[in-house]
């Protein structure tokens, strides 16, 4: 069966996945204790399901582990209906769709700020550190109020935070985890205070103050949803942009159109991006009932996984499956999730790297990537800690 720590498995996943796909059918993994949806029609209804849930397991000791619980089922991320109904309720009133476009300006000032600091650096650089990551770190801290000066504090937090994310944890990133969701969340508590006292136009406090049938939200839950929209707000734009450009840096032909006119194949080259090498992997679900799917009894109380990169890459749903295809026009790939829990930071890293992109090779047309990009060592969690590049 296949193991999820496996360093093979880690930098290419996607030929064991593939093995796990002839089973048309979800399997058991008697390790993980759970079943494993690798397949695109039953890794989608692992997220749709009703009778599935995300319910999230305090970790013990509590008094270790109280803020990072509380960061997790008190977020839309980790709760159901009626909770998840009414905190997404509450959230998307402040982070609607009008607020995101109103970004527009700002991410591409950012964006073109970002450009003139690379041709200052005199032609190579580090597609990850100086341009996937700043970008949404940047426009997520701005949206919701962070000091500049603190930008360098969100991005080691979100990345020890997730890291528990992972299949097996380590002791070591336990440790950091927990001292990340205390650091985190205390600093968030101490702009939510100033922010009540002192009203601003920034994202904090309208979730302060945003009310629904005479609903709010609770300190723990705004913390927790500050602490999910950065996350979420920049996680699937760093990995899923990182993650492409390499794939297509090693698909000549794909990155010939990218650099040939970069504002045709913007949209569907992003969608084609997250769909070829998933940001992310691996999402777990509770059955809270019996059910079946695909003609496996799954009972209440067991776990199933959606594997969405697998799902992604399902020959019975996608044509050449294992080729990037940057112009693909058919491309349901839920490498957003989807359902209830499909990510509320899609829309917004839809529009970063919906600018993002063609600004890079209209900026650099002859931009090209080194040959030793560095990948994180996290299944779960997709992507690259360096990605050498030059512009000429």
């Amino acid at each position: 069966m296949i193991d999820f720590t496996n360093v093979d498995v880690i930098n290419n996943p996607y030929p064991h996945l593939a093995e796990l796909r002839k089973h048309g059918k979800p399997i058991w993994h008697e390790e993980l204790n759970l079943f494993l949806a690798p397949n695109h029609k039953d890794a989608n209804e692992v997220l749709r399901n009703k009778s599935l849930g995300r319910i999230f397991k305090a970790k013990e000791p509590e008094s270790e582990w109280n803020v990072f619980n509380y960061l997790h089922s008190d977020s839309i991320l980790d709760s159901e209906p009626p909770k998840h109904t009414r905190l997404r309720s509450l959230v998307m009133k402040a982070f609607n769709k009008n607020r995101i476009e109103s970004l527009r300006p700002n991410i591409v000032a950012l964006t073109q700020e970002l450009l003139n600091n690379i041709e200052d650096l005199g032609g190579n650089f580090d597609l990850i550190a100086d341009y996937a990551e700043p970008l949404p770190v940047k426009v997520i801290a701005a949206l919701l109020g962070f000091p500049t000066s603190d930008e360098y504090l969100l991005r080691p937090w979100s990345q020890a935070i997730v890291k528990m994310y992972e299949v097996n944890p380590s002791i070591e990133s336990q440790e950091g985890a927990k001292r990340a969701a205390n650091e985190f969340a205390e600093y968030v508590h101490g702009l939510m205070l100033l922010r009540k006292a002192h009203p601003t136009d920034d994202l904090i406090t309208e979730l302060a103050q945003v009310e629904e049938a005479g609903e709010k939200l609770s300190t723990h839950e705004l913390i927790a949803t500050c602490v999910l929209l950065l996350n979420a707000g920049h996680e699937a734009s760093v990995n899923g942009f990182g993650n492409g450009m390499v794939a297509a840096h090693q698909n000549h032909s794909q990155w010939e159109l990218l650099q040939r006119d970069p504002e045709k194949y913007s949209a569907t080259a992003l969608e084609e991006f997250i769909r070829f090498d998933a940001p992310l992997q691996f999402f777990e679900r509770t059955a809270t009932s019996d059910l079946e799917m695909s003609g496996v009894e799954i009972k209440a109380g067991q776990k199933i996984v959606s594997l969405l990169g697998s799902a992604n890459r399902d020959e019975a749903v996608f044509a050449n499956a294992h080729d990037m295809d940057i112009t693909r026009e058919h491309n349901p790939h839920i490498g957003f999730g989807a359902g209830i829990h499909f990510c509320i930071g899609a829309p917004l890293a839809r529009l970063e790297m919906g600018i993002s992109l063609p600004e890079l090779f209209k900026r650099f047309p002859k931009l090209e990537l080194e040959e030793n990009p560095v990948r994180r060592q996290t299944f779960s969690l997709r992507g690259y800690e360096a990605v050498p590049a030059r512009t000429s």
